[in-house]
């Protein structure tokens, strides 16, 4: 049975599908679907609005509509599902309902006999905050906005996205998200960049890099290749769209 309630609404033209409202949200009422904030159901939904503050599009209102009862125990009951499976994670509860909280131990595949492999970084520094607009090898370059988590999870990173590009480095979860938006809009306003892509976790709130990235072309003014690749956890690129290079990843 329905009652009139205070609910999250979601703008579906308005979302960037950047995740963060999701990490914001405790209960665990908000998913990720074709690139959207979904409300997974009304029962997860206190109507309390901890995520509205987290939209940077505000896309997120709260509304007075006929919906289900808030559940505490239906949200009990869903956060419990959404930790690893048996075998694959440590029995820690996620912190806010983001699979990106999980813990897990993953197994990734060996390869036995295969040779020591060579660097194909080009340039140092490389972490966002380090780079200076001006640096010389930004000039006319492939600029790679990676996430840090996909720099570790992707074997094959030296060999397939490294060559012949630059690299930004950060967290778009555990970063000042805003100060990478600004370093970023700067580098694309002074450097003659030839693209950018966005490397990033299959987790939602690694996505908020997809939204840096879009920011930071509306600031500096600039009509700019995007790419995007995004990684899985145990190594594989799952999702790869729009990339400006010659060959794809």
């Amino acid at each position: 049975m329905k009652r009139v309630r205070k609910i999250i609404e979601i703008d579906e033209e308005k979302c960037t599908g950047c995740g963060q409202c999701i990490i914001a949200c405790a209960e665990g009422a908000l998913e990720l679907v074709n690139g959207k904030a979904r409300m997974v159901g009304e029962v997860y939904c206190d109507g309390l609005g901890a995520c509205l503050g987290e939209c940077p599009e505000g896309a997120l209102t709260i509304v007075e509509r006929p919906a289900q009862d808030f559940d505490q125990a239906a949200v009990e009951e869903r956060l419990e599902s959404l930790k690893a499976p048996a075998g694959t994670a440590e029995p820690f509860p996620l912190a806010c309902g983001c699979p990106s909280s999980m813990t897990m131990s993953l197994q990734p595949a060996a390869s036995p006999g295969q040779a020591e492999a060579e660097s194909s970084l080009g340039h140092w520094p490389i972490k966002l905050q380090l780079l200076g607009p001006a640096a010389p090898f930004l000039q006319d370059a492939d600029l790679l906005l990676l996430a840090d988590c996909a720099a570790a999870a992707f074997p094959n990173l030296h060999q397939r996205l490294l060559p012949g590009r630059v690299v930004a480095l950060g967290c778009p979860k555990l970063d000042d998200l805003e100060a990478h938006i600004q370093r970023l809009a700067e580098i694309i306003g002074q450097a003659e960049l030839r693209s950018l892509t966005v490397v990033h976790m299959e987790v939602p709130c690694c996505r908020g890099f997809v939204f840096a990235a879009e920011q930071a072309l509306k600031r500096a003014g600039k009509d700019l290749p995007l790419g995007r690749i995004m990684i899985s956890r145990t190594g594989q690129i799952m999702e790869q769209e729009n990339l400006p290079w010659a060959e794809a990843a």
